[in-house]
């Protein structure tokens, strides 16, 4: 066996850890979105794998056998890229999917389905805070006429792409106190962030619970049509051994 471990999320990293104390012949990959990211307890690649072309490639190449996908829940586009590819070279493929956030007592949540949608929402000359990263920032452009404070964890490379708006820079995790005050001294009055689940990352909600900020939740792509799919992260493990 030789399995691929598609990294990308916390998740990833503790399947990471099982499989190489078990001693399983597996190899993880990163996208390489994150600059300095902690390294994995297995070989791992950086990088993407050029298309789909190139990821077929890789898999044939490599000598792979089975693919767990540990992506973040809104990487779609290599979630349904690898299902597809897995499925014509007759790859097993699992899917790990952390459970979704789910608005508790005290919550003001407003689900949406894209980016785009928020401007209709938040009101002129409010402060909005973006909890979505860097790579569709673009989509919120029509926010123009609020301020609005985008969270990334590597130093910009490229101005704001709208008037209006600038870069925050934080490397997690986050604690609850952290995220108060910090809403407190932005003068937040409204944030936006996509629904990928997670104890790690929940504390901003937590936080905007227990200030009254109201938030929009940008709900889920669906996944990979008839794919084998799993939230357990013990699951996953025992899948990837039996492999």
């Amino acid at each position: 066996m030789t399995l691929l471990l598609l990294a990308g999320s916390g998740e990833a990293r503790r399947i990471a850890a099982a499989l190489a104390q078990a001693g399983a012949d597996a190899v993880a990959s990163l996208a390489g979105a994150t600059q300095r990211a902690k390294p994995l307890p297995l070989p791992t690649r950086v990088g993407g794998f050029g298309g789909a072309a190139g990821f077929a490639a890789y898999v044939k190449e490599a000598g792979i056998t089975a693919v767990l996908d540990a992506t973040h829940p809104f990487a779609s586009q290599i979630t349904a890229r690898t299902a597809v590819i897995c499925a014509e070279l007759g790859l097993p493929y699992l899917y790990h999917l952390r459970g979704p956030w789910a608005a508790e007592p005290g919550d003001n949540w407003r689900d949406i389905d894209r980016e785009e949608d928020a401007a209709a929402l938040i009101p002129q000359g409010k402060t909005v805070f973006l909890g979505t990263g860097r790579q569709t920032l673009d989509r919120f452009a029509n926010l123009q006429g609020r301020q609005v404070i985008c969270r990334q964890i590597d130093p910009p490379t490229a101005p704001f792409p709208f008037a209006g708006g600038r870069f925050l820079v934080g490397r997690p995790p986050f604690s609850v106190a952290h995220e108060r005050q910090l809403f407190r001294e932005l003068g937040i009055d409204w944030i936006v962030v996509k629904n990928a689940g997670g104890e790690a990352s929940r504390t901003k909600l937590t936080a905007a619970r227990d200030l009254g900020i109201p938030v929009l939740m940008i709900r889920r792509p669906p996944p990979p049509e008839g794919a084998q799919i799993t939230d357990s992260v013990d699951a996953a493990v025992a899948w990837a051994l039996l492999q």
